[in-house]
């Protein structure tokens, strides 16, 4: 068992492998977005001097995605399992003022996760895997001389809206996890106090205490 420096014992919620794995679709995130943004509209593309001008940034972009998409599918199966939705999340759902105000003695009980961190899961799950496809439609360099120039057109609209739509989810994924104290430590150090898995995930905290009495 872990201590931390006041011999307080810890719980481990990502090993290191699941941080490594975290911390590379990060990487190559903010890498897609960035070099995204500069293609995207001329008062950004002073962004594409990060990646060595505008052809290095049109060569690169697909690569950064196609690398966060394959990172990205390793999380997938190691977390699908934890985030299936459960009869306790409806709930959860409807008591978002509780959420919102701290008061989580009133919610049910939460397993490894909560309903809305499920919900994020989810979004990023379908967001990636549009932003593959219409990805491989318009990547001009391979593939784009394969499909007409009407779908082409459309999965350029796709790719943008759905751009957006993982960079919303990932702004809310940083606030929440800044917002819970002891979070961004999780996803950093691999642990969790005691106190803090009572407090946030308390049915899985009697899952781990279970498996550790066994």
């Amino acid at each position: 068992m872990k201590h931390d420096r006041n011999g307080n014992p810890l719980i481990e919620r990502y090993n290191a492998n699941e941080r490594s794995n975290h911390w590379i679709t990060a990487l190559c995130f903010v890498l897609a977005g960035l070099s995204g943004l500069a293609m995207f509209h001329p008062v950004m593309a002073w962004l594409a001097a990060l990646f060595g001008g505008g052809q290095w940034t049109r060569i690169l972009h697909p690569f950064f995605g196609v690398v966060m998409f394959a990172s990205f599918a390793v999380l997938v199966v190691r977390f699908w399992h934890h985030n299936q939705f459960e009869p306790g999340d409806r709930q959860w759902l409807r008591q978002i003022p509780d959420v919102l105000a701290n008061h989580e003695e009133k919610l049910p009980k939460v397993g490894r996760y909560n309903a809305g961190q499920k919900m994020l899961f989810f979004t990023l799950v379908v967001a990636m895997a549009f932003l593959l496809l219409s990805g491989i439609v318009i990547w001009r360099q391979w593939f784009s001389g394969y499909f007409p120039i009407g779908l082409i057109r459309v999965s350029a609209l796709l790719h943008a809206f759905f751009a957006f739509v993982i960079i919303v989810a990932i702004i809310v994924h940083v606030y929440a996890g800044i917002w819970v104290k002891g979070t961004m430590g999780a996803m950093t150090r691999g642990t969790v106090t005691y106190g803090w898995v009572r407090k946030h995930h308390p049915r899985w905290f009697e899952e781990v205490m279970r498996k550790a009495r066994r």
